[in-house]
């Protein structure tokens, strides 16, 4: 096995320019290889070293290329998976795992029959905010939890001329959103007794669902899973009550906007939040006061050094096939809830 992993990345626009191809570079172990991208001179002007081929089957035949990263539109995360296990690549996806369970269930059983690791980019378990709130969950600070409130909300009201906001497969802000704050909600809870999902287009031109508002039942405690693009007063991440405390949480994890912005996700500096959220406990008389918090730093980096480990060394990867076949599961309940009107069972 060699010490550094080469690295294609399937596609370069959002999730493979802001996310990806960062923290790829940044990763002790990995090294970006080659990228597969119609502009090649947008690739090369911020990874000059990377060899830019247009079709993704230069990669998959490679015999120097050990891990494909797929990160393009949505209904193309299976086939180019399932072709790059074929090749005998390991493959790391963005999200949405897949557009649906069965999807899923093919690309999981191809990793296992290949012998090759397999994983989804859920880089939000490593959100400084998700982070603090897992923080106080294990140290007991809340107690029995019966309310999570988890918004992703914006205020966008014209709706762009690109792929996921049209109408089709793995369109909208369900597959867009949703796969994080499911993925979120299960690594925290597991899986509900129960789902109940609406789904709607709220601007006034848009034809991929631009919202939704969905329930986890558990035996006590209630998950609510929430995006708007309609929301100019956004600011709310995390409501968490329970009978010892309570948790709020605005604004959002600082790694995007860092990458977003060019920066390199390296430093003593990276992932400090700004706004750490707020916990608040009763006194023994019954008064509530406000008390120190987690306040730990985002690590986006985490997922890939996880990722490098898991595949030159046997470490834990840093999100396995199972945990991402649950996560579409519940994708695909949110659905099916909302286009029956009505609470699915789950669990």
């Amino acid at each position: 096995m060699p010490d550094i992993l080469d690295v294609a990345l399937l596609g370069y626009g959002l999730a493979g320019r802001v996310f990806h191809a960062p923290l790829i570079a940044a990763t002790a172990g990995l090294r970006l290889h080659t990228v597969v991208s119609s502009d090649p001179g947008k690739v090369a002007a911020d990874h000059p070293q990377a060899r830019v081929v247009a079709d993704p089957a230069q990669a998959f035949a490679d015999p120097a290329i050990a891990l494909v990263v797929v990160a393009t539109p949505n209904p193309t995360h299976a086939p180019l998976a399932l072709a790059a296990l074929a090749a005998g690549k390991h493959v790391v996806v963005d999200k949405p795992f897949a557009l649906d369970v069965a999807e899923a269930e093919a690309m999981a059983e191809a990793s296992r029959r290949a012998g090759r690791l397999l994983s989804v980019f859920h880089n939000r378990r490593w959100d400084a905010d998700f982070l603090a709130l897992r923080a106080l969950l294990d140290a007991g600070a809340l107690g029995e939890v019966a309310e999570l409130h988890s918004h992703f909300d914006r205020y966008r009201p014209q709706v762009p001329d690109r792929w996921r906001d049209r109408a089709g497969p793995g369109a909208g802000l369900w597959y867009d959103l949703g796969p994080h704050l499911a993925d979120q909600a299960l690594q925290l809870f597991g899986p509900p007794l129960a789902v109940q999902a609406d789904l709607a287009c709220q601007r006034g031109n848009a034809s991929a669902p631009d919202y939704f508002h969905v329930q986890l039942r558990y035996p006590r405690l209630r998950v609510l899973l929430h995006a708007g693009s309609l929301v100019p007063g956004h600011g709310l991440r995390f409501a968490v009550h329970g009978s010892g405390g309570s948790w709020t949480k605005h604004g959002l994890d600082p790694q995007e906007d860092a990458l977003r912005g060019g920066a390199a996700p390296v430093g003593r500096d990276w992932g400090l939040d700004p706004r750490p959220g707020i916990l608040l406990q009763p006194d023994p008389d019954g008064r509530v006061r406000e008390v120190p918090a987690p306040t730990p730093r985002g690590d986006y980096p985490a997922y890939y050094a996880r990722l490098c480990g898991a595949i030159l060394h046997g470490t834990p990867p840093p999100v396995t096939p199972e945990e991402a076949l649950l996560t579409m599961r519940l994708i695909e309940a949110g659905i099916a809830s909302h286009e029956q009107r009505c609470e699915l069972p789950f669990a």
